[in-house]
């Protein structure tokens, strides 16, 4: 999810709302702000991983596969 986003909810915030409902959930922080202490620190944040914009569809796939389980495991 977009960890900015105008006159809206971010990311941090979404990520709060969806970990009380559910603490198992898988959700991967978005950004162009790479000085974001929560892009550093996703971990911190209940994120499991990271993308930073731009991205390229091979970075996708890289995530996506780690978080089912699949291909190369999460950005350490």
């Amino acid at each position: 999810m977009d960890l900015t986003v105008p006159s809206g909810m971010g990311g941090r915030e979404a990520m709060r709302g969806l970990l009380a409902i559910d603490p198992e959930a898988k959700a991967v922080v978005s950004s162009g702000y790479s000085q974001d202490p929560v892009m550093a620190n996703f971990r911190d944040y209940g994120f499991r991983d990271v993308l930073a914009k731009p991205y390229r569809v091979l970075d996708v796939s890289r995530v996506l596969s780690g978080l089912v389980g699949k291909g190369r495991t999460p950005t350490d």
